[in-house]
């Protein structure tokens, strides 16, 4: 299949609105318009324009509030999330405001259609199944999202309903866009409504197809599974990238069916080689398919979405279909090659995470279930040892030879980084057989989990770390290479917190993690705690894709996580 796109812009209309030097000197400059992102005016700064492949400035004289106004009178009203348009266009207009409400800066941003772009999975738009787009800000998920629309409505007659929340997929204005097609346009009054719109769509206009931009709150994920369940073709995108970030929100999970723990019986333990305690999916997912929108002319598609997630809990390697399309406009599609079976460290690396937060941290991620740790919890092995194993109890290995670590629900990329920087004898390898040291964390060594209790049965040392950071693994592997490390403060300072205090506090910001998600409050102070738990708060916070901060000096120092 063959389609070159080619693209409307409306960037005269948006000229139009701008003060006159701006324009004037935008028109004058060598760049095309046509490769023009936005325009950024700030009281009190030069005006500035940013292309695709570099920034300039557009003027020495700074930007003034009558510069600012002149912008507001010509262009729609700003709605409650500060954006507006221009009629008939896909412009966008971002203010920023002062305290006092007061609009000192904009984000004047080009809208466009480019048709063709769906060429690269028409296909599955028209098998009617939802499809699910996730991709990074700019690579085209709200154009490829209005294209589709255009397609179905135009070409394959559908009755096709556009959600419009903010005016972001058929422009400003009470006309939506002819980018559209055919295809209705319902506005939404306010961001916070947007569950109630799109229900409201099914209910009173009989549609075929559901196009949504955005989905982010759990409300609007449940509207989604409501459309779905009435068999409505849902055509969507959502916060996040890729299929693992869907799987560790927990806002958003339900999309792709939700997780839960499942505990199994022992007979059922033993026959899938498993712990008793798994992830499962919870439901059929709300999307059949997902597309990954890597560029423009690339996408990675999950057919089957349900497969997709039940692989990755297995801590195997879905296979997506790989497509990408030729200058040409020519659409290639391949499969991508098979991979081996994921180890435990390895599928922690898959979800971006530290491993080093033990059952609550994990908790954190997947809400339950221990993702990176023993795979298979027994009781406590004595091995004839009268007190707990710790670092300073097992003795150091032969080191004239490399040594083949196993980090058994330890960071491999910080172990990484810590072998190199310490410059000594070792690699890390992927078979805990393989192994001539095995690292792991103190809460999986309670658990004395039978890996664990097999490798030392062969005579393979254990060492034990007290929590998951870089000096914790430094200082371990000092000791195993007989290396003198300069004297500096240990980063341990999570002992003598009880674990069922810090599951607590993990636990009350992970419920801060999702009312920011959910669009209940902008900023949340977490509690003040010490610097480890801290640690922990920020890579929380990190892996939902939040802003987090330190803030006040201690013993009154707390994190200030908002989006």
């Amino acid at each position: 299949m063959s389609e070159q796109p080619n693209t409307t812009n409306d960037i005269e209309l948006l000229l139009h609105a701008l003060p006159p030097q701006i324009t004037h000197a935008i028109l004058d400059s060598p760049n095309e318009p046509s490769d023009l992102l936005e325009i950024i005016m700030d009281l009190g700064r030069t005006p500035e324009a940013r292309y695709r492949s570099h920034d300039r400035i557009l003027s020495e004289r700074e930007i003034s509030a009558d510069d600012i106004q002149f912008v507001i009178d010509r262009i729609g009203k700003f709605g409650e999330d500060n954006r507006a348009g221009i009629p008939r266009t896909l412009h966008r207009i971002s203010a920023i405001r002062n305290r006092s409400g007061i609009v000192i800066g904009l984000t004047c941003r080009v809208g466009r259609a480019v048709f063709g772009t769906v060429a690269i999975i028409r296909d599955l738009i028209e098998s009617e199944k939802s499809i699910l787009l996730l991709g990074k800000p700019g690579t085209g998920k709200t154009t490829l999202l209005r294209e589709t629309a255009r397609v179905l409505a135009d070409d394959f007659r559908k009755r096709v309903v556009v959600v419009d929340t903010s005016n972001e997929i058929a422009g400003d204005g009470d006309i939506p866009h002819p980018a559209i097609g055919r295809s209705r346009r319902m506005q939404v009054a306010r961001p916070a409504e947007q569950h109630g719109v799109m229900i409201e769509a099914v209910e009173n206009h009989m549609p075929q197809v559901i196009v949504i931009d955005e989905i982010g709150t759990e409300l609007e994920a449940t509207a989604a599974r409501t459309i779905a369940e009435r068999g409505v073709q849902l055509v969507g995108t959502a916060h996040g990238n890729t299929l693992d970030n869907l799987m560790i929100n927990p806002t958003l999970s339900d999309l792709i069916g939700g997780i839960q723990a499942v505990t199994l019986g022992d007979e059922e333990a033993r026959r899938r080689g498993t712990q008793k305690t798994v992830l499962e999916r919870k439901a059929p997912p709300t999307f059949d398919i997902l597309v990954e929108i890597q560029n423009w002319d690339r996408v990675a598609v999950y057919r089957d979405v349900a497969a997709a997630v039940d692989a990755v809990l297995r801590n195997e390697e879905p296979q997506p279909e790989l497509r990408y399309r030729d200058a040409d406009g020519t659409v290639h599609i391949t499969v991508a090659p098979p991979r081996p079976q994921a180890t435990e460290s390895q599928f922690a690396a898959r979800r971006g995470e530290s491993g080093g937060m033990g059952s609550t941290g994990n908790r954190a991620s997947f809400r339950t279930g221990n993702r990176s740790g023993a795979s298979g919890a027994v009781p406590p092995a004595n091995n004839g040892s009268p007190e707990p194993r710790n670092r300073n109890v097992v003795r150091a290995p032969e080191t004239t030879q490399v040594q083949r670590i196993f980090p058994f629900g330890v960071s491999r990329n910080r172990l990484e980084d810590a072998i190199a920087r310490l410059r000594v004898s070792a690699v890390i390898v992927r078979d805990m057989h393989d192994a001539t040291i095995v690292m792991t964390l103190k809460n999986y060594y309670r658990q004395s989990s039978q890996r664990l209790r097999q490798a030392e049965e062969r005579g393979v040392p254990v060492y034990v770390l007290r929590n998951n950071t870089s000096t914790q693994m430094e200082r371990q592997l000092a000791h195993i290479f007989n290396i003198q490390l300069d004297d500096s403060p240990d980063d341990g300072d999570d002992e003598g917190v009880p674990e069922q205090r810090l599951e607590e506090v993990l636990l009350d910001t992970e419920t801060a993690i999702s009312r920011v998600m959910n669009g209940e409050q902008e900023i949340i102070e977490l509690a003040p705690q010490n610097s480890y738990i801290r640690r922990l708060q920020h890579e929380m916070a990190n892996r939902y894709n939040l802003n987090s901060e330190s803030r006040g000096s201690e013993p009154h120092r707390r994190v200030r996580i908002s989006r």
